[in-house]
């Protein structure tokens, strides 16, 4: 790891961004700076972490790979596979009143999927359809998961789509049905299809949705900052050591900064998916038709696109950059010339945590 990248982290550390934090620069070693909780033990370099939204590029390039393989394709509609997403209806605008749905236009397809367009996910004004998915839990959050993903889907499925798919952006819940799909092509379960197409062929042992038995002691606990300092909302070795009795097929991951790292290496040495496909996947895919200054938080896309689980940079000096973050303070990055960091700690994401993934990008790069 470079020296300035190890110091970003440290200095950070030390100024209280986060009680501690691992992390690693190219095909370097992971380093650990701080804490794994306020006054705890020296954090270990393989901690396992809860990666959240950073599981959305692993369950991408699940898809890729099976596009790849023939299984899927990217225009495929997903009701062959997912019933309960035949005669969806959306609204005319993703604020108008529930009852003006209509039958879409068209099916959700796994391109969709792929780029949060399919007509569900998080929505950023006070409007119905928001309040909707609060009364029907819906919402997304940084909690655990507390429904199975046949329960999940099934309420998803009664509410109308912001939008006709293709036609918006909405974050978070294309990921969910995504993941739920991996489960119903025949291959296994989600997790076996995740293990043959990503975890084993990048050599990612400390990744899935629980941790493995025996390593229940390396799951830190995940924080919240408050006035009086950092608030612990899961305490360590629990939430994802026993699998819970329903199906989270639908929901994240716990992993490491090594299994990430092993991760973006055979993502970019071509052991995942094809050149093509890796170039699909870091190339913007959102028409600017579907980019409303709305659909996420203010000036996202001012210098930000999204490929096929990742976020792509479109302007400045990173341009053709890909990565993303994890909502409890995971993230990752990847310049153009190739160059790798990965960043884990676990503390929710705030203004804070964010500068630190911001100086360790300036570091990765300077």
């Amino acid at each position: 790891m470079s020296e300035l990248f190890s110091d970003v982290l440290a200095r950070h550390v030390a100024g209280g961004t986060v009680p501690g934090a691992v992390g690693v620069l190219g095909d370097g070693s992971p380093v650990a700076e701080g804490l794994d909780a306020p006054g705890g033990a020296p954090l270990r370099p393989d901690a396992v972490f809860r990666i959240q939204s950073m599981t959305k590029p692993v369950t991408a390039v699940a898809a890729l790979h099976l596009v790849q393989e023939g299984v899927l394709a990217l225009d495929d509609p997903v009701d062959e596979w997912l019933p309960e997403l035949r005669g969806l209806r959306a609204l005319p605008h993703p604020d108008a009143p529930l009852f003006e749905a209509r039958p879409t236009k068209c099916p959700i397809r796994v391109r969709h999927l792929l780029t949060n367009t399919s007509g569900y996910g998080m929505m950023t004004t006070d409007s119905p359809l928001r309040q909707a998915m609060v009364d029907t839990g819906m919402e997304a959050g940084a909690e655990p998961v507390t429904r199975g993903a046949q329960e999940w889907l099934d309420t998803l499925s009664t509410l109308p789509l912001a939008f006709d798919p293709g036609e918006g952006w909405r974050y978070h819940h294309s990921f969910g049905i995504l993941g739920i799909l991996l489960g119903r092509l025949g291959r296994g379960s989600t997790e076996e299809v995740l293990t043959t197409t990503v975890f084993s062929p990048a050599g990612m042992v400390d990744t899935g949705f629980t941790v493995r038995p025996g390593q229940e002691h390396r799951l830190v606990a995940a924080f919240r900052r408050s006035e009086d300092g950092f608030v612990e909302t899961e305490p360590a070795g629990a939430g994802f050591s026993v699998a819970p009795p329903f199906d989270v097929s639908h929901s994240e991951l716990v992993s490491t900064v090594p299994d990430y790292q092993a991760f973006l290496r055979a993502l970019l040495d071509g052991r995942l998916i094809d050149a093509d496909l890796l170039s699909q996947l870091r190339r913007d895919q959102v028409p600017p038709s579907a980019k409303a200054p709305d659909s996420f938080f203010p000036g996202f896309w001012d210098a930000t696109g999204w490929g096929y689980g990742v976020s792509i940079v479109t302007k400045g000096a990173h341009r053709g950059s890909f990565g993303w973050s994890g909502g409890l303070g995971t993230d990752f990055f990847v310049d153009a010339d190739g160059s790798v960091g990965v960043v884990m700690a676990q503390v929710e994401m705030d203004e804070q945590v964010l500068r630190l993934f911001g100086h360790l990008q300036e570091a990765q790069t300077g």
